[in-house]
């Protein structure tokens, strides 16, 4: 799926539309805790995220993320949105909340692209 047609799903508006559009998005994860994308998301994914901060972008080009989502119709400053064009990252955000974003994404064929983070050994 590509850029654009995640963002529509979404119900999002392309903040940095000077960008690469043309990559495409392999699966979704949802969250706010930036250490739980590091320990679990796959590369070549959405993240969708509340959290609105600069830390979110780092994490993401870290994770090899190709899209972000920011929800619940948080929209991000132009400290984030000058990082995500620097590092040529689409960011997007929605009005819409993690939980119906996912939901859409998902309807829409995406699958998820979380790992089982195996907190706890198994016996």
């Amino acid at each position: 799926m590509k850029v654009m047609d995640v963002v529509e799903i979404s119900k999002g508006t392309l903040l940095t539309p000077e960008v690469d559009l043309d990559k495409d998005i392999k699966g979704g994860f949802s969250g706010d805790l930036m250490s739980d994308v590091l320990a679990s998301v796959q590369a070549e994914s959405v993240l969708i995220t509340g959290l609105c901060n600069p830390q979110v972008v780092r994490t993401a080009l870290i994770a090899d993320v190709r899209l972000i989502i920011f929800a619940r119709g948080k929209k991000p400053g132009e400290d984030i949105l000058n990082l995500a064009n620097d590092e040529n990252l689409p960011v997007a955000y929605s009005p819409l909340g993690l939980y119906e974003i996912s939901g859409r994404l998902t309807q829409a064929g995406l699958p998820s692209y979380e790992m089982e983070m195996n907190l706890f050994p198994k016996d």
